[in-house]
Order: structure tokens, then C-alpha cells, then sequence
């Protein structure tokens, strides 16, 4: 059985039942780690001879990494056929939710060496999902078809056509149209559509819990911004009440923490300033700020749950920075498909961003955006924030973790890197016959569980198309959603929840320190191409986004590798991303 439908659990209760002791591992002493994988053969369960490999081949010393290696995983070893073990540099409260995650799925080995080196990996598949890649008419649509063979539970509708639409308005339109081929269901429904939907009895508007954070972000490095008495006046010169209120649809709330208090031990320490417009303007006039200048503010008009109207926000803020600091901003409109990725790398000085929660942690917000694997969207590190992360995601209890959080929000406060401002609620909408219909609160929905009344085909409509399909280096919730349809991970998270439940793996068994997990593979799970799983897949799948220097280590947009963010780093990257390092410039002549 796969993906047990059931309640949406309550957040509180999520991580309850994981073994985590906080202990931190010590690996032994090893030498720097190679790029090569091991050639130590181990008998499998299998009739045929297995070669198990792991990666790196020698365990990395987590008290003396390797130069600029951040990350938490030491080493990942292919014991047998259908045994992986994930040696870790400390306990993580959250492992588990980690390999849940799209990033994580688990790509064929034979796959990947022909498909990374040229990325055709980003628009042709090789999954054991639930379903498979049919067609991708650029522009228009994704299809994808049931797999016979598929390990799980059979999808309940043969055929699943994915379409989007950028407005809000276009997409109800489309689920509102009677007749063959109409949409079954939409992502997003806009803030004035909730009441059109609960009053159309065709339909159903089923809601998610705001487990999301827009916010106002500075690069920490770019003048003006790189003035912490600046960046702390317009912290309080930003109406965020104003924002929510005027913008945002039912379960939405400004925000007072940067990460959302439905999520355990996230809201210790000082609330956010309250907005006070009169003592911004006195703090800016006392930090010497050059109010004759224009400033560039960066946003895209991508909709997201955090997001429901990006250009209406987007002008509110610019003025409210005029009429409330004085403030002449320049609103800049990025492109859809490279501003993650360039804001990644901190190319911006100021820009309106948000996330979406991957699953039910506080790492998933902070550590994401401020500890030793974030990215460079801010600029430089704060390096007393980063501690205080590395001890929080060690720690099991939740009023300890709540203690160190509330340090972290307090330094956050301080130093000002961002303005968190809104928490978005936001909602699915459904025709009324579509059995299996659930929005889940990190925007993963499931579509082999639904039956679309007495067709055989669902239709769904998103925000925007793909960017590719190859998610261990997307960060767009469109293409990861795509994703999670067609390829699976050691865990995943049940229909409609963040509870984490067994996928390819049966069990991750964690070690008394909960530093060693020991994953045991599902036997005779095939993907698409009739290939077999074993562990090899597991390891090279991982090994492929922690080493920069991997030769398939390609990726589709520089700067989306989720590793970093997920376990704290890569190897032989440029700092703060997944990137490789870049040759050295020659000396002059």
C-alpha cells in the first residue's frame, strides 16, 4: 500500500514517534573525499552478484571536513543490495521529512549517466512513480500516463494532463467550463474567488493552513541595505497588517515570526517590531540615508500561496516606502525562470520572495534561510545566527528547541537580513465529483488517489509550467509537484499531511544517536524502463547533488540545488551554493 489517505494531522503532533537523540557523531579520522565511487563488492539478496558502492568512498571527518564543506551527511554506503546507510555528522530532528522531499527521489543509475552530461534529464524521466511522462507540449500541457507497473496502490485515473494559467480568474474559468477535457482542478483560487467557489455547488474549495512566509529580503552586502541601523527603520516602517489585510484571503495573518507558530518550537523570543512610520523616518534621518536616490526593488509575478497577487503587493509596498519613509523605489520584473536562481546567488539588493514549508520544521524555515547551507540571497552569513541553527536541529525536546529558536528570532530581529511580512492561506478548488480531491498544506498534491467522477482522465490546472523535471536542482513548487508524480523517495508524506510514512524504503532505522540511519529498500520495485532498484540508485542519486565536482553533477539553472539547504552544504562548491567552484583567474602577465 502507498500513501495512506487520512485527516490532515495536527502540526503539534507531526514529529512525534521519531527516535532523535542529540548526541553528535564523531566519524573516523579520513582524507579528503574522492569523486570516484568505491568498488567493494557485497553480496546482495538477489541471485545475481551485487557491487555495493558509497560516496564518498572514505567517510568524511566531520571535526576536519574538507575546505568550505558545510554539509551533514559523512557518507552514503550501499551495504547491500537492499540496504543503504546514511552516516550523518550530527542528529537532525528532521531526516526523515528530508528524504520525503521531491528533492530526494531516487533516480536510475544507467538513467543518469546518459542523461545528465547533455540535461535531457530535464524533460524526459525515469521514475518508479505512480506515473509516467507521455508528452510535454512546451506552452501548453504535461501528460502523463498510469504505470502498469507500479509498486504502490494502481492510480485511480489512467491519463493526468497538467495545463496552467498565470491569472487567477483564467483558472477558475477553466474549472467553472462544463464538457470533455475541462479541468477538475486548480491551485491557488484567488483572494475574491473563495466566495464564488463555496457558493457554486459544482465545486469545492478545500483550504490550506498558511504554512508559508512572504517577506521583504536584503542583501546584507549591497549599499544601501548593508546599513543594520537602515535595514532595522524600514523593518518598522512596513504596514505588514496593511498587506495581509488588503491582499490576502481568509487564513492569512501578518507575520510576527519569520517562520509560521503552527510549526513547533517556532515562535520563541520577541515578536517582530510593531510598524511605527514616524520613528522609521527618525532612524533613517539618524543612520545619515540618502533619501535623493532611486532604489531597484526585484519581484516576479509568478502567484504563489504566499503570494496570491504579486504586482498589487508589489505596488503597495513601493508605496508605503514612499509615503511612510520617504523612500523612492523602482519596482524591477524579473523573469519567472531565472529569478529564483538569481536571487540565489545575491544578485539583488532588495527583492519580495517567499517559501512554501517542504515539511513541519523549524529547519525548514531558519536553517533554510539562515544557517550554513543557505544561500547567498542575502549576502554574508551572520555566523551567530548559524550556531545557534546548528544547535536547535540537533535537539528533540520541543521547549529546548523553542529556547534556542527563540535566541535565533531575536538575532534576526537585530541584525535584519529580512522583513517578514505575510503568512498566505490559500486553497484548491474541485469539481464536487472528484473522489480522492485534497490540497496538501506544502502544495504536494497526490493525483493518483483521485477519481474524477466517470472519467478516466484528471485535469489539472497550476500557475505556471514546469521548469524542468529534474528536481534535485528545481525550487518551483510547479515542478516539484510534477515530479512527486512520477518519481518516488525513501519516504514520502501520506495524502493530505506532513506525516512522514515509508515509500521505497519499508523503514529508516535510525542508530542510538540517531547519527547512522539505516534504510531497508522495497524488493522488486522497477522503474519505468523495467530497470530494478537497488541501493546503488540511492547512493549516486544523492551523490550526484552533494559533490559539485560530480561529473553529472549538471543540473537545469545554476543555484536551485536543494542539497544545500536540506543538509547543510555540498563538497567542492563555491560557498553557500551547490555550484562548482570556479577556476582560478591566471595570474597577470
Amino acid at each position: 500500500m502507498t500513501r495512506p489517505s487520512g485527516r490532515l494531522p495536527r502540526i503539534a503532533t507531526l514529529l512525534a514517534g521519531v527516535a532523535l537523540v542529540g548526541a553528535a557523531c564523531t566519524p573516523a579520522a579520513s582524507t579528503a573525499p574522492s569523486t570516484a565511487p568505491s568498488n567493494a563488492a557485497t553480496q546482495g539478496a538477489s541471485a545475481a552478484p551485487f557491487t555495493g558502492t558509497a560516496y564518498p568512498t572514505t567517510a568524511i571527518d566531520c571535526a576536519n571536513p574538507p575546505s568550505g564543506y558545510t554539509g551533514q551527511i559523512s557518507q552514503i554506503v550501499a551495504v547491500d543490495r537492499l540496504t543503504v546507510e546514511f552516516h550523518l555528522c550530527k542528529a537532525d530532528v528532521s531526516f526523515l521529512s528530508k528524504l520525503a522531499f521531491a528533492s530526494s527521489s531516487i533516480q536510475d543509475t544507467a538513467w543518469l549517466q546518459a542523461h545528465a552530461p547533455d540535461k535531457t534529464y530535464v524533460r524526459s524521466t525515469n521514475g518508479t512513480g505512480p506515473y509516467m511522462l507521455k508528452e510535454w507540449v512546451e506552452g501548453d500541457h504535461v501528460t502523463l500516463e498510469a504505470n502498469p507497473n507500479y509498486w504502490g496502490d494502481a492510480p485511480k485515473a489512467k491519463t493526468v494532463v497538467i495545463k496552467w494559467a498565470t491569472e487567477a480568474a483564467s483558472r477558475l474559468q477553466n474549472l467553472q467550463a462544463g464538457g470533455a477535457g475541462g479541468v477538475d482542478g486548480i491551485d491557488n483560487v484567488g483572494t475574491d474567488d473563495f466566495a464564488t467557489v463555496q457558493a457554486d455547488s459544482t465545486l469545492k474549495l478545500l483550504p490550506r493552513e498558511a504554512l508559508n512566509i512572504l517577506y521583504l529580503g536584503f542583501n546584507v552586502d549591497q549599499a544601501p541595505w548593508n546599513n543594520e541601523k537602515v535595514r532595522e527603520a524600514v523593518a518598522i516602517g512596513i504596514d505588514r497588517a496593511r498587506i495581509a489585510d488588503n491582499f490576502y484571503p481568509a487564513g492569512s495573518e501578518a507575520a510576527k515570526y519569520f517562520t509560521p507558530c503552527a510549526i513547533p518550537a517556532a515562535c520563541g523570543g520577541t515578536e517582530w517590531p510593531a510598524f511605527d512610520a514616524a520613528k522609521a523616518k527618525q532612524m533613517l534621518t539618524a543612520a545619515g540615508f540618502d533619501f535623493s536616490k532611486e532604489y531597484d526593488f526585484h519581484y516576479r509575478t509568478k502567484v504563489r500561496s504566499y503570494l496570491p497577487s504579486p504586482t498589487e503587493v508589489a505596488t503597495d509596498i513601493q508605496s508605503q516606502f514612499k509615503d511612510n519613509l520617504g523612500i523612492k523605489i523602482k519596482l524591477v520584473v524579473e523573469k519567472d525562470d531565472t529569478f529564483l536562481s538569481d536571487a540565489s546567488l545575491g544578485k539583488f539588493p532588495m527583492i519580495l520572495l517567499g517559501w512554501g514549508a517542504d515539511y513541519p520544521d523549524v529547519t525548514d524555515f531558519l536553517d533554510i534561510f539562515f544557517g550554513t547551507g543557505a544561500d547567498k540571497a542575502f549576502g554574508t552569513h551572520f555566523p551567530d545566527i548559524e550556531q545557534l541553527l546548528s544547535q536547535g536541529a540537533t535537539q528533540p525536546d520541543v521547549a529546548t528547541r523553542q529556547g534556542i529558536y527563540g535566541q535565533a528570532n531575536d538575532l534576526l530581529d537585530k541584525h535584519v537580513p529580512m522583513i517578514p511580512l505575510v503568512h498566505g492561506g490559500s486553497a484548491t478548488a474541485w469539481k464536487a465529483d472528484v473522489e480522492g480531491a485534497h490540497s496538501s498544506p506544502i502544495g504536494s498534491e497526490y493525483f493518483a488517489v483521485m477519481k474524477p467522477g466517470d472519467r478516466d482522465q484528471l485535469v489539472w490546472m497550476q500557475n505556471s509550467e514546469p521548469s524542468g523535471l529534474y528536481c534535485g536542482d528545481e525550487s518551483d513548487g510547479d515542478a516539484l509537484r510534477v515530479c512527486e508524480q512520477i518519481f518516488d523517495s525513501l519516504y514520502t508524506y501520506e495524502v493530505g499531511g506532513l506525516k512522514t510514512i515509508p515509500a521505497l524504503a519499508t523503514s529508516c532505522d535510525p542508530s542510538t544517536d540517531a547519527t547512522v540511519y539505516t534504510c531497508h529498500l522495497r524488493d522488486g520495485v522497477k522503474f519505468h524502463d523495467g530497470s530494478d532498484l537497488d541501493g546503488n540508485d540511492v547512493v549516486l542519486s544523492f551523490a550526484v547533488q552533494i559533490d559539485a565536482a560530480h561529473p553529472l553533477h549538471t543540473g537545469n539553472l545554476p543555484g536551485n540545488w536543494y542539497n544545500q539547504y536540506l543538509f547543510g552544504g555540498c563538497l567542492n562548491a563555491e560557498p553557500a551554493t551547490c555550484e562548482p567552484i570556479a577556476p582560478a583567474s591566471p595570474a597577470p602577465s
